[in-house]
């Protein structure tokens, strides 16, 4: 018959204190996977989702659509808007127009603007009673890669009181991301190289 020495119980302590060393080091490693995931997923959901605040204060989430769709949507948003404000003017409300667009671009749209300036067309504008209206914009975008061209055909009538006269102007440039700006550049998005390609003037101006 067998007995029992102090050798053999300490032998079982060993055992049992490996066994829960054990427990406690997959414990952990399983809880640091569930963790890591759990933060990733968190965070892919994170980044596809954007907050409002309503009027009453409530947080609702937004789901974001494809990234490149806000882009082409917002970009030629800011397009129709620059070319709005920089070409639909009158003798009432071009600076103010101006002031707009010029917050929509960098310094090539403020050296075109102090060209016109020098070249005295806001004085023509003005001395005259000229109305400029733009009829139609349309802009092709290129977004593989920013900077982001574009190419931009505006259509506006000069209205001289007896004669309306219509032009087609090409432009050009690029877009880059800014930082948004409340109320000036909500888009988030800047001209840059902008160039008036070509003027010409169409055949179907009405008098009055």
């Amino acid at each position: 018959m067998k007995t029992k020495t102090p050798y053999m119980n300490i032998y079982n302590v060993l055992k049992l204190n490996r066994f829960i060393v054990l427990t406690v080091v997959i414990g952990a490693v399983l809880t640091c996977v569930v963790s890591v995931w759990s933060v990733t997923t968190l965070h892919k959901e994170t980044i596809n989702s954007a907050f409002m605040v309503n009027t009453k204060g409530s947080v609702i989430p937004l789901k974001l659509v494809d990234q490149k769709e806000n882009l082409e949507v917002e970009s030629l948003s800011h397009l129709e808007l620059f070319h709005s404000y920089f070409y639909n003017m009158d003798a009432s409300n071009y600076e103010k127009h101006l002031k707009k667009a010029l917050w929509l671009g960098n310094s090539t749209i403020d050296a075109l603007y102090r060209q016109k300036k020098a070249d005295g067309v806001y004085n023509r504008l003005l001395q005259y009673s000229l109305v400029q209206k733009v009829v139609s914009i349309k802009s092709v975008l290129d977004l593989q890669e920013e900077p982001y061209k574009f190419e931009t055909l505006t259509i506006f009538e000069v209205n001289r009181g007896t004669i309306t006269d219509t032009y087609e102007l090409k432009t050009s440039g690029n877009l880059i991301h800014v930082d948004r700006h409340f109320p000036n550049n909500t888009h988030g998005l800047l001209i840059t190289n902008f160039f008036e390609n070509s003027l010409r003037k169409l055949e179907n101006s009405k008098n009055e």
